[in-house]
């Protein structure tokens, strides 16, 4: 499994944008083939800072996301909304405790 972790700074004045474009595709992202699981999250400290923490079945299966139609979709209107470069992580999980 893949634990893949974006945080993404956003203009103040296009949160609430981003906010109802993540409520309008989470399901379409959930549903897509190889994901199983799917949160966001802000900063508690800076309220322009969100991440997305998502579980995939594979480095393949995020791959396949990521050169889909549905992310171009999505990242084609989400990008305009940030206020810095966004950063990425693909993790292995270890251990839950």
């Amino acid at each position: 499994m893949i634990v893949r972790i974006v945080k993404m700074g956003i203009c103040p004045e296009h949160i609430d944008t981003f906010v109802k474009q993540f409520m309008t595709n989470k399901a379409d992202i959930m549903n897509f083939k190889g994901c199983d699981f799917l949160e966001l999250y802000k900063d508690t400290n800076d309220p322009t800072l969100y991440f997305t923490y998502s579980f995939w079945k594979s480095e393949s299966a995020l791959e396949h996301y990521r050169k889909s139609e549905l992310f171009k979709t999505i990242w084609a209107k989400t990008k305009p909304l940030f206020n810095k470069k966004p950063e990425a992580w693909s993790l292995n999980r270890i251990e839950t405790i």
